[in-house]
């Protein structure tokens, strides 16, 4: 599988650029499906999943002009018989994951079966957006913001701290966001100094582009790297 981690969506030419040359196609030649379940933890979550879906959220994932674009419901999978769903996921070209709660989204990747599928998805590209992106690193750098939307009577805390890890690296979105206090030089260097692998502070301007194992930073903005 190819990735294109991003902190806010293909926010700049480069990042369209990249992600034109991971799916080795125009973008209007490319099918993809959008998961939009980490934003459904978060207030008003069905309402900013619709913005995400419709593409008129400010971070543009879906409407670049795909050829056809399609909703995969994660919390829907688990009733639904995976020779209905799977073949879909197989053929389709990128993968579109918004963003939201990781914790929120790790568990309904896990429980879905897609966790699973992801390695033998050799083709398929995705494109993750801020949660979306973290989900795919061993590491979740939002655990203590998104333990605050676990359910008192629910155990999905247990699996906090851990993303699905399919790369190598950490991620931390929105560097030096001046409405983060959490997005810091500081804050993220101390969370980074906990972590056995390189992490990764990148802006919304920025993105990583994964191929191979390989680790590529595309950005017209800031980034940082933190290394072990």
């Amino acid at each position: 599988m190819k990735f294109l981690l991003t902190s806010a969506g293909i926010a700049n030419d480069s990042i369209a650029k990249a992600l034109v040359r991971l799916l080795g196609k125009p973008i209007a030649e490319a099918t993809a499906l959008i998961i939009p379940t980490a934003i459904y933890s978060f207030p008003e979550g069905g309402r900013m999943a619709w913005r995400a879906i419709s593409g008129t959220a400010p971070n543009p994932l879906c409407g670049l002009g795909w050829k056809s674009l399609g909703v995969l419901e994660l919390t829907a999978l688990p009733t639904i018989r995976k020779e209905n769903w799977e073949p879909m996921v197989r053929d389709i070209d990128a993968l579109l994951v918004w963003g939201g709660d990781v914790l929120y989204l790790c568990h309904w990747m896990r429980r879905s079966g897609l966790a699973d599928l992801l390695p033998v998805l050799d083709r398929t590209v995705y494109v993750g957006m801020s949660a979306g992106s973290i989900a795919m690193t061993p590491y979740n750098c939002d655990v203590e913001f998104d333990l605050g939307f676990v359910p008192e009577d629910s155990d999905r805390g247990r699996e906090a701290e851990r993303g699905i890890g399919m790369v190598d690296v950490a991620l931390y979105p929105h560097f030096g966001n001046p409405d983060m206090e959490d997005a810091s030089v500081a804050n993220i260097g101390r969370w980074a100094a906990g972590i056995p692998v390189p992490t990764y502070a990148i802006d919304d301007e920025t993105a990583l582009l994964v191929e191979d194992g390989k680790v590529e930073v595309v950005s017209e903005g800031s980034w940082q790297l933190f290394t072990p």
